[in-house]
């Protein structure tokens, strides 16, 4: 077949792994072959191990610690205690919260399972008999296991290392308006009140935190291996902590195996492989195991509501009120932007008209880890929308009115784009009523209402759950967003080598994401260099660009931006390149996939591969040859994916087991860079929220101990549990002011999935009154609900009888 002179000569997208491109994930070619390289397969000459003593009590005062016995074990080089760290200013450590946190403790112990002394040994197994050699004498204090006995008058305080800490509570933290909300109410025909617990999860990755620190003392430099999220962030807070030039400061981030959150903070085990390494003068790995990583590691959740919304009776939403109070544990180690406490809890209800609202939050010390990581979501935003959807469920039924047509009459429509939220959010686009009806169409919304009744008749409890959310990604705009005052933007720098090949790297650092794959695919579209020519590098503080990490959804809404960003970049050098080999003006050169062209004569035209050629060999005089650069991509507003997640459950009656019938997606992520692994991702955050609204969840006893710091008790769904997911990817809602239109996708199943499953249950036993089960909807609580007519809640204290 000829081609025409004005016929295209574009190349085809989808064949060159562009965007839209369902392309195999090129990382897995390695790990599927068990060639993936993760912290635990460096082995360096010389390599000592580490390992750490935690505390058995919750609280407690140390009296002493004898390490004499340890020191005695052959193959011991090195004995860490809190009075040894306090020697070189390491004893405390900031937290990513402007808080401090203890390396190794040295007044007293705060939680059960903190680091209390450390030993560095030829084997890990050494290493660990030396510890159980450690002779700690403690006097037990009492253990504040939940916010209400942290505010108890005569509550003990946990915090009495701080100068002027008279009591438990962290912050106080408020955003809307009181007073508007407050005449909103005033006028309110009925007014719906839910009090609700998200409990504590962990983001339990497979593979746990570890390091390997090598100082070399000729050179002065520190390199450390570590399963870090954000490789750049940690360089900084290391140089801050030890007091190392950051140039000196390398920090490697390998494979990662899952991180979910859990690998953003700076732990007590990173920094004493560090110092231990700097005293030895030999690398020093450390590898957690999983009890270690359950009970000390970064948490999630934890959060305690009470809702409260204004509602006309005709089912307008008037106004809401939130306060929350999260138990932060014994330091407040939040990763999330500096400015909002209680992270983007605000984000609730951004999809609803709501006239004005009004939120307070307050953060609480207990005898619990610290953490509050953005575990698989945007820095509490699961929370938020989990409060939301519960809120909303229990207010249609208090209004009497059908769920899916309270939702729809309430929803921001899809001409109030960009929308004012009342806590303070601009919405930038969505079609909301049509994933609603997407996804009531696809469950058969109206017959199954017809099932459920006439199977309530015959004694079968049916129940139908909806939620949905629209979660704010891609923290942020350099105005509001910081961590440690370091602005969240992200970065990519690319370099086109003279074949056409290139060469990616990121600020950012994939745990599973499919960096390698999708970050090729946006150059593809942007250059039109196949995607398999491009190989994507990040992790590595000596060769990436500075960038924030990947967290909380940051990928495609800020770094992919970034990489779409530098790709122009290189496109804009690359158009003048193509003017100098066609012998014409810039202004006279047109641009189309993989090809520059002259204007008035399409048939003449030179290839990207052509250009990058001519940018190393020949190049126009006064250009600078070469064909690279880098973009910084300040995002002028955040992301916002929306999604609709219905659940058709039923219920035993006689043991309150619940067994999902079917599970409803329906997302709109705007651009979909490859579809596979959009759907990929929503799975793995279905299946997330299955297991919050279910089974995962940790707890404590009146003691303090920590019920959930192993899988007999830290319950994980397996293929035989999981549902079955029916995923609707029909509405697509292009984000106005993202580079390609994406808006991201990671997180939002996890956000938004647990409450259509409890909105599930909770639906089957609306007959009964009860209002609320707490998370996970156990079949013992269902059963007690049932059986009492009684709503069931779960914080701690827990009874062990």
């Amino acid at each position: 077949m000829t081609t025409t002179p004005t016929e295209s000569r574009a190349l085809d997208e989808i064949k060159i792994g562009g965007l839209g491109s369902s392309r195999k994930r090129v990382e897995d070619d390695r790990f599927i072959r068990g060639k993936g390289n993760y912290t635990d397969d460096v082995v360096l000459p010389g390599m000592l191990h580490m390992e750490i003593l935690r505390s058995p009590l919750p609280h407690a005062r140390i009296t002493s610690i004898d390490t004499s016995r340890a020191w005695a074990i052959p193959g011991v080089h090195l004995v860490l205690t809190g009075e040894m760290m306090a020697t070189r200013n390491l004893a405390w450590m900031p937290t990513l919260s402007y808080d401090t946190q203890a390396v190794l403790a040295t007044d007293k112990v705060r939680f059960q399972g903190q680091e209390v002394a450390c030993v560095i040994a030829d084997d890990p197994y050494v290493a660990k008999d030396a510890c159980e050699a450690i002779e700690v004498d403690y006097e037990p204090l009492p253990p504040v296991v939940n916010p209400w006995q942290g505010l108890a008058p005569d509550a003990p305080v946990i915090r009495d290392d701080k100068v002027g800490q008279t009591d438990n509570v962290v912050y106080n933290w408020e955003v809307g308006d009181k007073a508007g909300t407050d005449r909103a109410f005033e006028r309110a025909d009925l007014i719906s009140k839910l009090d609700l617990h998200y409990p504590r999860s962990h983001p339990s990755p497979i593979e746990c935190c570890g390091s390997v620190a090598d100082f070399n003392r000729a050179t002065g430099k520190l390199t450390v291996y570590m399963t870090t999220q954000a490789p750049h962030i940690i360089r900084a807070a290391v140089a801050m902590v030890a007091e190392i030039p950051e140039q000196m400061i390398r920090i490697i981030s390998p494979d990662i195996g899952g991180g979910f959150g859990n690998k953003v903070p700076i732990y007590p085990g990173y920094v004493c492989s560090i110092l231990a390494s700097i005293l030895l003068e030999r690398p020093v790995k450390w590898i957690e195991d999983k009890t270690g990583n359950l009970i000390s590691t970064g948490f999630a959740r934890d959060v305690y509501l009470k809702g409260e919304m204004a509602l006309r009776r005709d089912g307008k939403i008037l106004a809401f009120r939130m306060h929350t109070d999260a138990d932060h544990g014994a330091f407040f180690a939040d990763a999330q932007p500096s400015k909002f406490k209680i992270g983007l809890m605000h984000s609730a209800f951004a999809a609803y008209d709501v006239p004005v609202a009004h939120l307070t939050a307050r953060g609480v010390y207990t005898n619990k880890a610290p953490g509050g990581v953005a575990y698989r979501c945007s820095f509490r935003v699961t929370e938020a929308m989990f409060f939301q959807e519960r809120m909303v469920q229990e207010a249609a039924n208090d209004l009497g009115m059908d769920q899916a047509e309270f939702r729809r009459m309430n929803f921001v429509r899809d001409d109030d784009f960009p929308h004012r939220t009342p806590l303070g959010f601009l919405t930038d686009s969505g079609q909301y009523a049509k994933c609603l009806d997407v996804g009531l169409k696809a469950i058969g919304y109206e017959n199954f209402r017809q099932e459920q009744a006439q199977a309530r008749q015959r004694g079968r409890l049916l129940g139908l759950g909806i939620s949905t959310m629209t979660e704010p990604l891609g923290a942020g705009n350099s105005r509001e967003y910081d961590i440690l005052g370091i602005k969240m933007f992200d970065s990519a720098e690319l370099k086109v080598h003279m074949s056409g090949k290139a060469i990616l790297r990121t600020g950012a650092k994939s745990q599973g994401q499919g960096h390698e794959t999708t970050w090729a695919q946006i150059v593809a579209h942007e250059l039109g260099i196949p995607a398999d020519d491009v190989v994507v590098e990040e992790g590595d503080t000596d060769t990436a660009p500075f960038g924030m990490g990947t967290y909380a959804s940051r990928s495609t809404p800020v770094a992919g931006a970034a990489v779409s960003m530098v790709s122009r970049k290189i496109r804009a050098k690359a158009r003048k390149l193509a003017a100098h080999l066609l012998e014409v003006s810039e202004e006279d050169i047109e641009w189309e996939l993989g090809r520059f062209y002259i204007r008035s004569a399409p048939q003449r035209g030179v290839s990207i591969q052509e250009c990058a050629m001519a940018a190393y060999s020949n190049m126009p005089d006064g250009m600078e040859p070469g064909l690279e650069n880098t973009a910084y991509y300040d995002p002028p507003n955040l992301t916002w994916p929306f999604a609709v997640y219905i659940v058709t459950v039923e219920v035993d009656p006689e043991t309150g087991v619940w067994d999902v019938l079917r599970m409803v997606a329906v997302d709109d992520c705007g651009v979909r860079i490859n579809p596979v692994i959009v759907e990929g991702q929503i799975m793995g955050g279905l299946t997330e929220a299955y297991a919050m609204a279910s089974m995962q969840f940790i707890t404590f006893d009146a003691d303090g101990n920590c019920v959930g710091s192993n899988y007999m008790d830290y319950l994980l769904p397996t293929a035989w549990e999981t549902p079955g997911y029916e995923l609707h990817s029909e509405v697509v809602t292009p984000c106005p002011h993202h580079p390609i239109g994406a808006k991201g996708i990671g997180e939002c199943a996890a956000v938004g999935g647990p409450a259509a499953f409890v909105n599930a249950v909770m639906d089957a036993l609306s007959w009964t009154g009860v209002r609320n089960i707490d998370m996970p909807v156990l079949p013992d609580r269902v059963w007690e609900a049932l059986t009492y007519r009684r709503d069931v809640y779960g914080f701690p204290p827990v009874r062990q009888d």
